[in-house]
């Protein structure tokens, strides 16, 4: 008890340190969003007064090539690539998901076959070219790959053979490109092959001879019932990181969340109206306050606005920082959002 009550008053002083003087000298790129609806001009407009600098985008190969020979629709991604253009935003893409031209399931890896492995790089290929000429250098190799939800079956030897291959293709079409793992989850509920915690999977792939040579940032995904449970995930990714004698590599949290919903005791990442903004302020204090002890580039708030249809995720349907709706309709968590990026709650 005493330990909890330690780490709650250190969160607290290093939330009280972050003056907006403090905040503003962070740069815009350290701030990040992970919409889950579509991103129009107005929401890149109250991205950019926020100091949100970089908007993480999935770009599903499943929606861009759904049949094997009727070419790329990059409809699910345009939209949003020159929406954030107009604004002066980055886009961190983040490319997953298997058509089932290739598997029976999106979360099948494509390393199974020559065709898989083929068809994933030549996707991977024309997603470069066609990005890299609108501005975009850095990107995401899969999501959650420690997950089953993401990546089934879990393993780290099955994601060492995706990634070596995409990183060469990545860094061939753009060789200025930066490749980031994908984002860990933090600590899933599941076992096997159906999970493995972010600082073991991480460890394995260390053990991969030479993967270090095939990737710039490490991504970490720290849902956590509290801030102190996201803080130990984060610190123990990074002693991975340290101990394996790769300390120049960054950190990147490219998601992390609370929900507004009042219902903790059913899903963990809910915390209510109010608790939403207090594990939001405690959360960016204790990642601010330790940026370059944990060389932490960037974090990623999921997500923007609520979105009531997405039934997928449990708590994913009140974790925006607007309520659901073309109207921006702000909660408490996007005014404290706002205290701690230095930026502006509208245009």
């Amino acid at each position: 008890m005493r330990a909890a009550k330690t780490v709650a008053l250190l969160a607290a002083i290093a939330v009280a340190l972050l003056t907006p003087a403090a905040t503003r000298a962070l740069p815009p790129s350290f701030f990040g969003i992970a919409p889950q609806t579509p991103l129009t001009d107005a929401d890149a407009a109250y991205m950019k007064a926020a100091r949100i600098g970089t908007v993480r985008w999935p770009v599903n190969w499943a929606l861009v090539q759904p049949t094997a020979n009727g070419g790329y629709d990059w409809s699910s991604v345009d939209p949003a690539v020159e929406a954030a253009r107009r604004r002066g935003l980055r886009i961190l893409p983040f490319i997953y998901g298997t058509p089932r031209w290739v598997a029976r399931k999106q979360t099948t890896l494509p390393v199974d076959s020559g065709r898989a492995r083929r068809a994933w790089l030549a996707f991977v290929r024309e997603a470069v070219r066609r990005y890299s000429a609108r501005g975009v250098h850095t990107w995401q190799v899969w999501n959650e790959a420690n997950f089953f939800y993401f990546a089934y079956p879990v393993s780290p030897g099955r994601y060492a053979r995706l990634l070596k291959p995409t990183y060469t293709e990545i860094r061939a079409e753009d060789p200025r490109a930066k490749v980031i793992l994908s984002g860990l989850f933090g600590n899933p509920d599941e076992g096997g092959r159906r999970g493995m915690d972010a600082s073991k999977f991480l460890a394995a792939l260390y053990r991969v001879p030479g993967l270090e040579r095939y990737f710039d940032g490490v991504a970490l995904h720290p849902y956590a019932f509290h801030v102190d449970d996201l803080e130990a995930l984060t610190e123990e990714v990074r002693e991975v990181v340290v101990d394996n004698g790769d300390p120049g590599t960054g950190l990147y949290v490219t998601e992390m969340g609370w929900g507004s919903q009042n219902d903790p005791n059913v899903v963990a990442f809910e915390q209510g109206i109010a608790g939403q903004a207090r594990e939001l302020r405690k959360a960016y204090g204790f990642l601010i306050a330790n940026r370059a002890r944990l060389n932490l580039k960037a974090a990623y708030w999921y997500s923007w606005k609520d979105n009531p249809e997405y039934t997928a995720c449990s708590f994913c349907d009140s974790v925006g920082l607007f309520r659901a709706g073309r109207a921006f309709k702000p909660k408490p968590a996007w005014h404290a959002f706002v205290a701690l990026s230095g930026g502006r709650a509208r245009p």
